[in-house]
């Protein structure tokens, strides 16, 4: 069985209304998710996942790796992947699709982002992001 790493971040931005997640539709498949990517050689997670959104998005982002989620499936027979998750606060706004990979990106308030992402798991992470940051804000 082989095995793939990606690494990624739910990326996040103080709104005019409040709290939005960014979601990016991917040119293969075209399902909504969170921007990440493959691991590449000698590259940690957090080096990978900053590089991902820069790539997939164009955004500066500040990683918190407080918050690390990870989903494991199996993508085709015989492969199996996990993802890691980070939670990321954008440092500007102006998201630009990477073109080769990305058809659209949009910033959506949390209850929109979980009814427009594609698959169960990323709903799943993204709810775990919102507990998280629920947690924190009542820390402070």
């Amino acid at each position: 069985m082989k095995k793939e790493k990606s690494c990624g971040a739910v990326v996040y931005r103080k709104g005019d209304s409040g709290l939005e997640i960014l979601l990016i539709k991917h040119k293969n498949g075209g399902h909504w998710a969170f921007p990440k990517g493959h691991v590449e050689k000698k590259e940690t997670e957090t080096e990978t996942a900053l590089r991902e959104i820069r790539e997939e998005t164009g955004l500066k982002v500040k990683l918190d790796t407080g918050f690390r989620e990870m989903v494991t499936y199996s993508p085709k027979p015989n492969v199996m992947k996990d993802v890691i998750y980070f939670a990321a606060k954008a440092k500007e706004d102006d998201a630009r699709p990477q073109p080769e990979e990305v058809l659209e990106i949009c910033w959506k308030e949390p209850e929109e982002a979980l009814e427009l992402v594609t698959y169960a798991t990323d709903r799943e992470i993204l709810q775990a992001f919102l507990t998280y940051r629920e947690q924190r804000s009542k820390e402070k």
